[in-house]
Protein backbone atom coordinates (compact mmCIF):
# COMPACT_ATOMS: atom_id res chain seq x y z
CA UNK A 1 0.00 0.00 0.00
CA UNK A 2 2.89 2.19 0.76
CA UNK A 3 4.35 1.73 -2.66
CA UNK A 4 0.82 2.23 -4.12
CA UNK A 5 0.88 5.80 -2.21
CA UNK A 6 4.23 6.90 -3.27
CA UNK A 7 3.14 5.64 -7.08
CA UNK A 8 -0.02 7.84 -7.22
CA UNK A 9 1.15 10.97 -5.12
CA UNK A 10 2.98 12.17 -8.58
CA UNK A 11 0.53 11.10 -10.68
CA UNK A 12 -1.84 13.15 -9.17
CA UNK A 13 0.10 16.03 -8.81
CA UNK A 14 1.14 15.78 -12.27
CA UNK A 15 -2.57 16.01 -12.90
CA UNK A 16 -3.36 18.90 -10.74
CA UNK A 17 -0.84 20.67 -12.92
CA UNK A 18 -1.85 19.72 -16.16
CA UNK A 19 -5.58 21.10 -15.34
CA UNK A 20 -4.29 24.45 -13.74
CA UNK A 21 -2.39 25.29 -16.69
CA UNK A 22 -4.62 25.60 -19.29
CA UNK A 23 -6.04 28.55 -21.63
CA UNK A 24 -9.66 30.48 -20.48
CA UNK A 25 -12.37 28.58 -21.30
CA UNK A 26 -16.01 29.85 -21.88
CA UNK A 27 -19.17 27.72 -21.62
CA UNK A 28 -20.84 27.29 -24.48
CA UNK A 29 -23.50 29.47 -25.98
CA UNK A 30 -26.10 28.15 -28.21
CA UNK A 31 -28.21 30.35 -30.77
CA UNK A 32 -30.17 32.99 -29.30
CA UNK A 33 -27.82 33.53 -26.44
CA UNK A 34 -27.63 37.30 -25.65
CA UNK A 35 -24.15 38.88 -25.71
CA UNK A 36 -22.88 42.66 -25.04
CA UNK A 37 -20.48 43.85 -27.19
CA UNK A 38 -19.12 46.81 -25.32
CA UNK A 39 -16.76 49.78 -26.28
CA UNK A 40 -16.62 52.69 -28.27
CA UNK A 41 -16.22 53.61 -31.82
CA UNK A 42 -14.04 50.57 -32.95
CA UNK A 43 -16.99 48.14 -31.35
CA UNK A 44 -19.65 50.90 -32.80
CA UNK A 45 -18.08 50.53 -36.33
CA UNK A 46 -17.26 53.89 -37.07
CA UNK A 47 -15.72 53.67 -40.58
CA UNK A 48 -18.04 50.99 -42.02
CA UNK A 49 -22.06 50.56 -42.43
CA UNK A 50 -23.50 49.41 -39.20
CA UNK A 51 -24.30 45.84 -40.54
CA UNK A 52 -20.47 45.61 -41.45
CA UNK A 53 -19.54 46.08 -37.67
CA UNK A 54 -17.52 43.50 -36.10
CA UNK A 55 -20.97 42.93 -33.62
CA UNK A 56 -23.18 42.46 -36.48
CA UNK A 57 -20.86 40.01 -38.56
CA UNK A 58 -20.19 38.36 -35.07
CA UNK A 59 -23.96 37.82 -34.86
CA UNK A 60 -25.10 36.65 -38.33
CA UNK A 61 -22.05 33.58 -37.98
CA UNK A 62 -22.90 32.82 -34.50
CA UNK A 63 -26.77 33.48 -34.37
CA UNK A 64 -26.62 34.94 -30.83
CA UNK A 65 -28.40 37.95 -29.80
CA UNK A 66 -25.43 40.63 -30.00
CA UNK A 67 -26.25 43.84 -28.21
CA UNK A 68 -24.02 46.67 -30.09
CA UNK A 69 -23.00 48.62 -27.05
CA UNK A 70 -20.38 50.88 -28.65
CA UNK A 71 -20.44 54.71 -28.18
CA UNK A 72 -18.22 56.85 -29.94
CA UNK A 73 -15.52 59.22 -28.03
CA UNK A 74 -16.49 57.48 -25.18
CA UNK A 75 -14.00 57.61 -22.21
CA UNK A 76 -13.40 54.52 -19.94
CA UNK A 77 -14.27 56.08 -16.91
CA UNK A 78 -17.57 57.39 -18.96
CA UNK A 79 -17.96 53.23 -19.61
CA UNK A 80 -17.82 52.33 -16.38
CA UNK A 81 -21.37 53.70 -15.04
CA UNK A 82 -22.88 52.98 -18.63
CA UNK A 83 -22.07 49.14 -18.34
CA UNK A 84 -22.81 49.08 -14.84
CA UNK A 85 -26.54 49.86 -16.27
CA UNK A 86 -26.44 47.98 -19.47
CA UNK A 87 -25.48 44.54 -17.14
CA UNK A 88 -28.72 44.99 -15.37
CA UNK A 89 -31.01 46.09 -18.36
CA UNK A 90 -29.89 43.53 -21.10
CA UNK A 91 -28.77 40.47 -19.01
CA UNK A 92 -26.40 39.42 -20.99
CA UNK A 93 -24.40 36.19 -20.58
CA UNK A 94 -20.88 36.78 -22.23
CA UNK A 95 -19.53 40.71 -22.14
CA UNK A 96 -16.50 41.15 -25.31
CA UNK A 97 -14.89 44.39 -23.94
CA UNK A 98 -12.70 46.71 -26.16
CA UNK A 99 -12.46 49.95 -24.42
CA UNK A 100 -9.98 52.63 -23.61
CA UNK A 101 -8.72 53.70 -27.13
CA UNK A 102 -10.09 57.34 -26.37
CA UNK A 103 -7.39 57.07 -23.52
CA UNK A 104 -4.70 56.03 -25.45
CA UNK A 105 -5.24 58.62 -28.07
CA UNK A 106 -5.36 61.37 -25.10
CA UNK A 107 -2.20 59.97 -24.08
CA UNK A 108 -3.34 59.34 -20.76
CA UNK A 109 -1.40 57.16 -18.09
CA UNK A 110 -1.79 53.65 -18.78
CA UNK A 111 -2.41 52.55 -15.37
CA UNK A 112 -5.14 54.90 -15.44
CA UNK A 113 -7.01 53.19 -17.61
CA UNK A 114 -5.62 50.13 -16.64
CA UNK A 115 -7.56 50.85 -13.32
CA UNK A 116 -11.19 51.75 -15.49
CA UNK A 117 -10.77 48.47 -17.45
CA UNK A 118 -10.49 46.60 -14.06
CA UNK A 119 -13.47 48.06 -12.80
CA UNK A 120 -15.69 47.11 -15.89
CA UNK A 121 -14.58 43.29 -15.63
CA UNK A 122 -15.19 43.34 -12.12
CA UNK A 123 -18.57 44.69 -12.84
CA UNK A 124 -19.10 41.98 -15.39
CA UNK A 125 -17.76 39.35 -12.60
CA UNK A 126 -20.40 40.72 -9.65
CA UNK A 127 -23.24 39.81 -12.49
CA UNK A 128 -21.74 36.58 -13.15
CA UNK A 129 -20.60 37.23 -16.71
CA UNK A 130 -17.56 36.09 -18.49
CA UNK A 131 -15.86 38.77 -20.13
CA UNK A 132 -13.50 38.21 -24.00
CA UNK A 133 -11.12 41.00 -23.64
CA UNK A 134 -10.01 42.13 -27.08
CA UNK A 135 -6.42 44.49 -27.16
CA UNK A 136 -6.16 47.85 -28.64
CA UNK A 137 -3.28 49.82 -29.55
CA UNK A 138 -1.24 52.25 -28.52
CA UNK A 139 -0.87 55.39 -31.29
CA UNK A 140 2.38 55.04 -32.90
CA UNK A 141 4.13 54.62 -35.82
CA UNK A 142 4.50 50.89 -35.09
CA UNK A 143 1.22 50.00 -33.85
CA UNK A 144 1.50 47.31 -31.14
CA UNK A 145 -1.06 46.49 -28.43
CA UNK A 146 -1.00 48.50 -25.15
CA UNK A 147 0.61 45.93 -22.83
CA UNK A 148 -1.60 46.48 -19.47
CA UNK A 149 -4.45 44.35 -21.91
CA UNK A 150 -2.48 41.43 -21.56
CA UNK A 151 -1.68 41.80 -17.78
CA UNK A 152 -5.62 42.58 -17.15
CA UNK A 153 -6.51 39.03 -19.27
CA UNK A 154 -4.06 37.27 -16.94
CA UNK A 155 -5.26 39.08 -13.56
CA UNK A 156 -8.57 37.85 -14.36
CA UNK A 157 -8.19 34.63 -16.56
CA UNK A 158 -9.96 36.36 -19.22
CA UNK A 159 -10.22 35.07 -22.90
CA UNK A 160 -8.42 37.35 -24.87
CA UNK A 161 -7.83 38.33 -28.40
CA UNK A 162 -4.49 39.80 -28.42
CA UNK A 163 -3.77 41.87 -31.82
CA UNK A 164 -6.23 41.57 -34.41
CA UNK A 165 -6.84 45.41 -34.24
CA UNK A 166 -3.90 46.06 -34.12
CA UNK A 167 -2.98 44.17 -36.74
CA UNK A 168 -5.86 45.42 -38.83
CA UNK A 169 -4.66 49.14 -38.42
CA UNK A 170 -1.33 48.52 -39.54
CA UNK A 171 -2.43 47.51 -43.12
CA UNK A 172 -3.30 50.57 -45.12
CA UNK A 173 -6.27 48.03 -47.11
CA UNK A 174 -8.05 47.74 -44.29
CA UNK A 175 -8.54 50.98 -42.71
CA UNK A 176 -10.90 53.43 -43.15
CA UNK A 177 -8.60 56.19 -41.21
CA UNK A 178 -6.23 56.44 -38.96
CA UNK A 179 -7.86 54.58 -36.06
CA UNK A 180 -10.90 53.07 -37.62
CA UNK A 181 -11.34 49.61 -39.89
CA UNK A 182 -13.13 49.59 -43.28
CA UNK A 183 -15.35 47.24 -43.77
CA UNK A 184 -12.87 44.36 -44.76
CA UNK A 185 -11.07 45.19 -41.49
CA UNK A 186 -13.97 44.51 -39.15
CA UNK A 187 -14.86 41.33 -41.47
CA UNK A 188 -10.79 40.48 -40.15
CA UNK A 189 -11.42 41.06 -36.62
CA UNK A 190 -14.85 39.53 -36.51
CA UNK A 191 -13.43 36.52 -38.05
CA UNK A 192 -10.51 36.09 -35.77
CA UNK A 193 -12.81 36.86 -32.67
CA UNK A 194 -14.77 34.06 -33.80
CA UNK A 195 -11.81 31.36 -34.21
CA UNK A 196 -11.46 32.41 -30.80
CA UNK A 197 -14.62 31.73 -29.27
CA UNK A 198 -14.70 28.70 -31.19
CA UNK A 199 -11.70 27.61 -29.68
CA UNK A 200 -12.24 28.39 -26.06
CA UNK A 201 -15.56 26.76 -26.14
CA UNK A 202 -18.29 29.47 -26.70
CA UNK A 203 -19.11 28.04 -30.03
Amino acid sequence: MRALRRYLAPVAACLLLAGCGGEPELDYLPPGSKVLAFGDSLTYGTGAAPEQSYPARLARATGWVLVNAGVPGELAEDGVERLRALLEQETPVLVLLCHGGNNLLRGQPENRIRKQLARMIELADRHEVKVVLLGVPKPSLLLSTADFYEELAEQYGLVYLPDAIAETLSDPALKSDQVHPNAAGYARIADELQTLLQDSGAL
